[in-house]
């Protein structure tokens, strides 16, 4: 008897002191579709990439002509040409492989690129908010476009835009 009145005590002061928990949504997908500099940083880096692709995808072509014209000609060169032009093929195989690491590669030249750009807005972000949470009493701040599992939100906790105009942005 005294656990079951223990349990429905505990149970009761959980839900109380749940209740008292303010929650705020943001939608940062919003919030990024509404700040220009994002915009200019991604574009920034959708042109840088496509000029890097591009050359990568020149260095493949030249890999692939390689090895066409030494299947083309392999019945008519000597052993030692053919080890040489395997050995330049390999070779060109592996200037594309750095390539595409030093471009793409986790810590390559786009990753660097995107913190340089993209970090410091994300960062604002994350202080508004931050600053939001505290001065408002807020426990939990949620972000709706990525909480795959949430069906429905009331618009009133929302601080989507607070957040817009603590950064400067009216919306």
């Amino acid at each position: 008897m005294k656990k079951t009145l223990l349990f429905i005590g505990l149970f009761f002061a959980f839900i109380l002191s749940s209740s008292a928990q303010k929650y705020a949504l943001v939608d940062m997908e919003y919030i990024l579709e509404n700040i220009p500099s994002y915009e200019n940083a991604n574009q920034q880096l959708e042109k840088t990439a496509e000029t890097w692709q591009a050359e990568i995808e020149k260095m493949q072509q030249d890999v692939k002509t390689m090895y066409s014209n030494f299947q083309a000609n392999v019945a008519s060169l000597s052993a030692k040409e053919k080890t040489q032009r395997e050995n330049a093929i390999v070779a060109k195989e592996n200037e594309l492989q750095q390539l595409r690491n030093k471009y793409f590669g986790q810590e390559g030249e786009m990753m660097k690129r995107r913190q340089a750009l993209i970090d410091p807005i994300q960062d604002s972000i994350y202080n508004a908010i931050k600053e939001i949470a505290l001065t408002s009493g807020y426990k939990a701040v949620i972000d709706r476009a990525s909480a795959t599992s949430m069906i429905f939100a009331s618009p009133e906790i929302d601080i989507s835009n607070e957040v817009l105009a603590k950064l400067g942005y009216s919306k």
